[in-house]
């Protein structure tokens, strides 16, 4: 398993340990980011850590910067189930028309999820 793998997999069990340790979730997030944006500084096409910043912005509130990131990860190709469900969890949060996000879910349906990426919070009943 090469490092960039190794921290990705860190990245991951960290971003679930948020749920455990809210009092630290700024904290937490601010850790995954500078981790995030470390393993792009090496990789800047790395689409699993591309997803995976997404989705952390997104769950900060940054959705712009989320859409940005996101759409770069898209622009590359990526077939990750989880990048289609993010960038319409961003686009619902931003109260964007259903009509544009819910191609990208059509899309996730078929497709499978990347062990080193994870979805990010939506809430149903808050739209």
């Amino acid at each position: 398993m090469n490092n960039i793998t190794h921290r990705l997999e860190n990245v991951k069990r960290l971003q679930a340990k948020r749920w455990e340790n809210e009092d630290h979730w700024d904290d937490i997030n601010d850790l995954l980011i500078k981790e995030l944006e470390d393993i792009l500084s090496i990789e800047s096409e790395n689409t699993s850590a591309l997803i995976n910043l997404g989705a952390i912005l997104c769950d900060s509130g940054e959705y712009e910067n989320a859409l940005i990131v996101l759409k770069r990860a898209l622009d590359l190709g990526s077939e990750d189930k989880n990048l289609y469900t993010n960038l319409a969890i961003v686009m619902v949060d931003m109260g964007i028309n259903p009509e544009e996000y819910h191609e990208y879910l059509e899309t996730a349906e078929n497709m499978r999820e990347n062990p080193l990426t994870f979805k990010a919070y939506f809430d149903p009943h808050s739209h």
